[in-house]
């Protein structure tokens, strides 16, 4: 059952890149994401104010804001270039990649921006991943598609949202539940795109039946599939399960790419891919190494291991995982003795998957 639960995760949150090309042929970016949030913005305005309206309950006025700002980011600014780039000619596998090298980065700013170690583990992962969306990239481009070289700039403006969506939830001190999150986010978005569509007077949809198509698949499969997934394979198997399962989006996406739209796909495309999936593979077991060390100390030291892994934990320089964009379901350590203040996980925010 897990198994296939990867399998159909993988997949459906993948469809969020294959939709976004899907309709970029029929209509401007703005106009498809704007038809994409404003029937998911309804829906989920709906469920808020029947079926979820005690999850609104003590959440104040700036939490809401900060929810806003946060969606602004991780999902009207990052889909927007998403979208874009794909509208640009550059391929679905190449936005994919670039976008995924957001845990990397996010974990290597983590020293400057939250002052905590980033260890060279970390740097060398940094390293191979960006190594591999150059060699991507340079694939791509030279594939003779005739996309601006300024094109494939665009994944990586959205990238930087994502991780500046990540580092202003993980200061936030108010745990928020998904649905309440994902409603404002939504909601938000419905309203940038919407705004952004009557200023360049796009909002008209097309009578093509490509568009709607698009809209479809990106509402039912890339929204409610990929994120309800995400969200039951997180309770089952935990958060490092579905961090290893988002580094596969980008290779899926690749194939995907080329078997549905001829995008192209040769060696050197195969070479930055493997490149970027063992710079995920050498943070992850740096990791893990760190992980049993701390362990060991703290058996050493005879802690409690739970009640000090929690407290120790925002000393230890973040993996791939402790910047995804996605709020943990790991409960917090209770403690009769009083915590230094330190970042809260992030919620579920980004992907073209995900909202």
């Amino acid at each position: 059952m897990n198994i296939l639960l990867s399998i159909a995760f993988v997949g459906a949150w993948s469809s969020g890149f294959i939709g976004a090309k899907l309709g970029s042929g029929s209509a401007p970016a703005v106009t498809l994401l704007m038809w994409r949030f404003l029937p998911l913005a309804l829906v989920l305005g709906v469920v808020a104010l029947t079926v979820t309206r005690a999850s609104w309950r003590g959440l104040t006025p700036r939490v809401l804001v900060r929810q806003a700002a946060v969606g602004a980011l991780s999902q009207s600014g990052y889909l927007l270039t998403v979208y874009y780039a794909i509208e640009l000619g550059v391929s679905s596998g190449t936005t994919a990649l670039i976008d995924g090298t957001q845990p990397l980065v996010a974990g290597a700013l983590a020293g400057p921006l939250l002052g905590l170690p980033v260890s060279r583990t970390q740097w060398l992962g940094l390293g191979l991943g960006v190594t591999g969306v150059a060699v991507v990239t340079a694939a791509d481009a030279g594939a003779g598609t005739g996309v601006a070289w300024w094109a494939y700039l665009v994944p990586f403006l959205g990238m930087l949202s994502l991780v500046a969506a990540t580092f202003l939830d993980r200061r936030s001190r108010t745990d928020v539940r998904p649905m309440v999150s994902m409603t404002v986010h939504a909601v938000t978005s419905a309203f940038v795109f919407t705004a952004l569509a009557a200023a360049t007077g796009a909002v008209a949809p097309p009578a093509s039946g490509s568009f709607w198509t698009a809209v479809v698949w990106l509402v039912v499969l890339s929204t409610f599939g990929g994120y309800g997934l995400y969200w039951l394979i997180l309770r089952r198997s935990g958060v490092t399960e579905v961090n290893t399962l988002m580094f596969l989006m980008a290779p899926v996406t690749a194939v995907w790419g080329a078997l549905m739209f001829d995008e192209h796909f040769g060696t050197q495309t195969v070479v930055g891919l493997a490149l970027g999936l063992l710079a995920v593979a050498v943070v992850h077991r740096g990791e893990r190494h760190n992980r049993r060390d701390r362990d060991r100390h703290h058996d050493q030291d005879g802690h409690d291991s739970y009640d000090s892994h929690d407290s120790h934990d925002s000393q230890q320089p973040p993996g791939p995982g402790a910047f995804t964009p996605r709020r943990s379901a790991w409960h917090r350590a209770r403690s009769s003795s009083r915590r230094p203040e330190r970042p809260v996980r992030a919620t579920p925010t980004g992907g073209p998957g995900s909202g």
